[in-house]
This record gives structure tokens, sequence and C-alpha cells, in this order.
């Protein structure tokens, strides 16, 4: 397998065959980190745009049951009531922001891979429950880098966050004195302070991760020379595969083909079924070559093309038939043809010389 080969040999990046088949198996280029990041960030607007609705929403909810509390009859009915009225509520007032936190954490992972199903990822393995290599996961290199980025990251979030707070320790120190109405809209302006803060700390590590990431993903998926000459001939063994590329091939033949029609000499046709263009060149060319011949369809075309190009095109069914069927394109006439070729293309070459008169 290619995987087990010495990444030595591995010197040609991966094609897209090699990337669709490990993206089947949820082997993707892709940052845990960005999905954080995208929570932290939701998590911020949440905080800025509904914390004050929903504290006041709550706060008139508890005030209408407190204010009523002398009227509640303590019994079985009245507690389940009471259970179901504040689930109702909670789920009411906390709904919306419980699935923008969703949408946040789940857009994380969509925008780097797109929608991916990848059922070999929760297949169990009995790998997984090897300790040897469970020892490998939680002490080997990936554990250990992965341990110093996020010590790195709580240093430069905890700077990040000193910086932002130190202009407001003043207003921070009078908190206790502050009566609850009061320091809800203080904490909550901390609160907010602190994660843009950390947003900005957590973009830059985003992307630094990101760019890690996709370098280590595109290394691991290089192939060695072998690998790609394998996979092309398994793709061409591929009867559909072999079908599309002759079709390719003929298709830009046919356009070679018709590229060529405005430097014949001439074209030599049957009315409704075949056409041959030929070229000739006195001193160029020894005898007329084929340039393009077509039938039906193909052969209108080349007739339209060499009209509109100004090509002559001279009728004569049985010669095109003959020349159609006898010569290949880029290839000279056959010898049996050159004399009633030779009259047609004199012909031409008559009327040429006396429009130029």
């Amino acid at each position: 397998m290619a995987d087990d080969q010495d990444q030595s040999q591995k010197t040609e990046d991966a094609t897209p065959q090699r990337l669709a088949d490990g993206r089947k198996k949820g082997d993707v280029a892709k940052s845990q980190e960005i999905p954080s990041w995208l929570l932290l960030a939701t998590t911020t607007l949440v905080l800025a745009v509904f914390a004050g609705p929903a504290a006041r929403y709550f706060s008139n909810w508890l005030r209408s049951y407190f204010e009523l509390s002398s009227q509640f009859v303590v019994n079985a009915a009245s507690v389940r009531q009471l259970a179901i009225d504040a689930s109702a509520q909670t789920l009411l007032g906390l709904g919306m922001i419980l699935a923008l936190l969703m949408v946040g954490g789940f857009a994380g992972h969509v925008l780097q891979v797109g929608f991916l199903w990848a059922p070999d990822k929760i297949t169990p393995k009995l790998s997984k429950l090897s300790p040897i290599e469970g020892a490998k996961r939680v002490f080997g290199m990936q554990a250990l880098a992965n341990f110093f980025k996020g010590l790195a990251k709580m240093g430069l979030v905890g700077v990040a966050a000193m910086a932002a707070v130190w202009p407001r320790r003043d207003i921070l120190m009078t908190l206790p004195y502050l009566d609850l109405e009061a320091l809800l809209p203080v904490i909550q302006e901390a609160a907010i302070v602190l994660l843009m803060a950390a947003l900005s700390v957590f973009a830059l590590v985003a992307a630094a991760d990101y760019a890690f990431q996709r370098h280590s993903f595109l290394k691991r998926m290089k192939m060695s020379l072998k690998d790609v000459k394998d996979e092309l001939k398994n793709s061409e063994g591929d009867p559909h595969v072999r079908a599309r590329l002759r079709q390719v091939r003929a298709e830009r033949s046919r356009q070679r083909m018709m590229q060529a029609v405005p430097t014949a000499s001439v074209v030599i046709a049957n009315p409704t079924h075949f056409a041959v263009a030929l070229r000739y060149e006195p001193g160029e060319t020894v005898a007329p070559i084929c340039v393009a011949k077509g039938v039906d369809a193909l052969a209108l075309r080349i007739r339209e093309t060499a009209e509109g190009s100004g090509v002559p095109v001279i009728e004569d069914p049985p010669l095109a038939r003959a020349l159609y069927a006898t010569t290949e394109i880029d290839h000279e006439i056959q010898g049996e043809h050159f004399k009633a070729v030779a009259k047609i293309i004199g012909y031409v070459l008559s009327l040429a010389e006396r429009r130029r008169n």
C-alpha cells in the first residue's frame, strides 16, 4: 500500500482520485480550532444581543411567581404544573440561544469540509481498544503537540484578557458594592470585552492551525510515482473511463479537423451525405492532402465552415464517396483519384486567377 511506503518516495501531489477516496473515509484537512472559534464568536454574539432580554424575561417570570407565592397551594398537581411551566418557560427563553450555539459549532465543520458522511470514522475498530495504540495516542508526538498548543493558547488568551481587563480594574473593584440592577450591565460589558480579546487571539490560532493541518494533510496524502501509475492503470481499466477517454479524443480530433477546413483549397461534396476537404499548394505539397472529411451532419458542418471561409465547394457525388472511403485525415489522396481531383483543383485555381484579374 502507498501509506506503508517510505515517505521519501512520496514526491507527487495527491491526485483528485486519491483526495476523493480519502474524503469518503473522512480523511480531510480540518482544524478543530475553527469550530471552537465560531462557537466562541456565537457565545459573544448571544451575550451581547440576548443577555439583556433573556435576563428581563426570566426576571419578570420569576417576579410573577414571587408576588403570588401566598396564593400557591402545595400539592402534587400544583408542583407538577409548576415543573411543566418552568420547563416551558426555560425552553422558550433559551431555545433560540441554544439553537444559535449549536449552529455556530456545526458551521465550523461544514465551512471546512462541507456536508460529509464517513461511516468509517464511527465504525468500531479493535485497534482502538489496544493498550499499546492507546498509549501511542496519549503519549505520542501528536498528543505532545496538542498539549503544548493548549498551553500556548491559554497563555495567549491570558495575556489578551489581562490587557482587556486591566484598564477596567477600578470599575471591577466596585462590583461588591453595586446592587443587582447596576451589577448585571457591568458584568455583561466586562464579559464581552474578555470574549472579544479571546476571539482576536483565537482567530490567529485557528488560522495558523488550519494552515498547519492542511499542510500536514497534503503531505500525508502525497503519492509515489508507482502510486500514480497504478491509479492511472486502474482508472483506464474502467470501461466507462475508457469510453469517456475515447469520446474526449474523438471530440478533440473533430475540433482540430474543423479548424483545418479554412486552410483547404477545395471541398468535394455529395449534396447531402459526404464532404471531403482537400488542400493543395503548388511547390509545397506533392499531391492533394485530406484535411477533413465527414458524413451527414459533420459533412454539412464542413460545407458550412468552408463556405463561411471562402473555400470553394464542388459537388461531385461519386468522387466524394470514393475519396471518403479511401483517404485518411492528413494523408495524400490515392493515385487513382489524381486525375479527377487535378481537374477540379485546376478549375478552382483558374477561377481564383480570374477573380484576381
